[in-house]
This record gives structure tokens, C-alpha cells and sequence, in this order.
């Protein structure tokens, strides 16, 4: 009977703070795994603009920010999908 609270602490704990965690990762590596040519994007420097290539093997994207101004970036530095062009 002394172990039922700790349990019960733990099963919270977990349905509070570590399954949502888990859903969220799961969330963000589905939208990176569905960035393509012409969605427009926000980095997590802030920095906005428009894929023009994606590189699958090396895991990067070209990104428009301005006319001819295109920088390479890490596929995990998108922060957010702002919607599609």
C-alpha cells in the first residue's frame, strides 16, 4: 500500500509531461519529413522565405529570402510551415 502513491505520481507524471513531449517530436519530424518545393517556411532564427530545393541525401533545403538570395539550410532549422505557395 506504500508503493500505490509513487506509482500513481509516476503514471501522472508521465501522461503530463512525457507522452505529450513524445507526440510533439513525432509532429514536428512529420512536418520536416513533408517540406517541398514552394511551401513557405519560417526558421527558428526567424528568418522567412520559400524552398526552392530539397536535398534528400544531405538533408538540406534551398530557401529564397529575397530575389536572388538563396541560402542552404539543415532541414531541422525550419521552425514552421507557413502555408503553401
Amino acid at each position: 500500500m506504500q508503493w500505490g502513491p509513487l506509482i500513481l505520481l509516476f503514471v501522472l507524471m508521465y501522461f503530463m509531461m512525457i507522452r505529450p513531449q513524445q507526440q510533439q517530436q513525432k509532429k514536428r519530424q512529420e512536418m520536416l519529413n513533408s517540406l517541398k518545393v514552394g511551401d513557405e517556411i519560417v526558421t527558428i532564427g526567424g528568418l522567412h522565405g520559400v524552398i526552392q530545393a530539397v536535398d534528400e541525401t544531405n538533408n538540406t533545403i534551398r530557401v529564397k529570402v529575397a530575389s536572388n538570395v538563396e541560402l542552404t539550410f539543415n532541414r531541422s532549422a525550419v521552425g514552421t510551415v507557413r502555408r503553401e505557395k
